[in-house]
C-alpha cells in the first residue's frame, strides 16, 4: 500500500529538512521512499511544497489531488491552498500562526479570516500554535520539528525511529533544540 505526505509552507520554514527526516525514518523501516524537490519561490518567502511517498515500490514522489494521507502545513493559508490534495479520510496538521504574503503586507489583499474553522468544516484538521511551541523549544525556526512531533503521534512508526532520523539529519549544533521541539509537538499531538 502506498502512502503520501505533503509538507507545505513558506520559503525558509524548513520543509525540506522535515521531508528528509521523514524519508530517513521510512527508509530505516524498509520502505521504498521517494521525495520531491521543493517547488515554489522558496528564496522569496513564497509557497513551497514537498512530497513524500512511501510503500513497497514507489515510482514517483508526486502527490495528486485527493491522494495525500497527511498534509503538514507550516502556515494556515498554505493549509487552505493545498487542502484539495488531502484524501477524504486524511489528516491535515497545521500551524495556526499566520505568515502574511507580500500582497497582504503591501495592502493589496486581505488575509482570510477564520482559516482553521473553515478547514475543519471540510476535513479532519489538527490545528495548533506550533510557533509558540517552537519558541518554547528555543527557536521559531523549529516549527518543522514541532509538526513532525505531532505527526509522530498519528503515524504508526516507533518513536525511536523518529529520534534516530532526527539525530542523523539535524546538524549537531541544533540537535538539542530540535529534539525539544519534537518532544513538545509529540506531547501536543498526544493531547489533541
Amino acid at each position: 500500500m502506498t502512502k503520501s505526505i505533503m509538507i507545505v509552507g513558506v520559503g525558509g520554514q524548513g520543509t525540506l529538512l522535515a521531508s528528509k527526516i521523514i524519508g530517513r525514518a521510512l527508509l530505516t523501516q524498509g520502505y521504498d521512499v521517494k521525495l520531491s524537490e521543493v517547488h515554489g519561490m522558496s528564496q522569496r518567502g513564497g509557497s513551497v511544497v514537498t512530497y513524500v511517498k512511501y510503500g513497497q515500490r514507489i515510482h514517483s514522489p508526486i502527490v495528486d489531488l485527493g491522494e495525500a494521507d497527511y498534509i503538514l502545513s507550516f502556515e494556515a493559508l498554505e493549509a487552505a491552498r493545498w487542502l484539495p490534495y488531502l484524501k477524504k479520510d486524511g489528516l491535515l496538521i497545521t500551524n495556526s500562526a499566520e505568515i502574511w504574503p507580500m500582497p497582504v503586507i503591501t495592502g493589496a489583499a486581505a488575509y482570510p479570516e477564520d482559516i482553521p474553522e473553515k478547514l475543519r468544516a471540510r476535513a479532519n484538521v489538527l490545528s495548533l500554535d506550533a510557533m509558540a511551541l517552537a519558541q518554547k523549544a528555543g527557536s521559531p525556526k523549529a516549527v518543522n520539528l514541532v509538526l513532525l512531533g505531532v505527526l509522530s503521534q498519528r503515524a504508526d512508526w516507533p518513536e525511536s525511529v523518529w529520534q534516530e532520523a532526527i539525530e542523523h539529519t539535524v546538524p549537531a549544533k541544533f540537535l538539542e533544540m530540535n529534539q525539544k521541539a519534537f518532544a513538545l509537538g509529540r506531547a501536543a499531538g498526544n493531547e489533541a
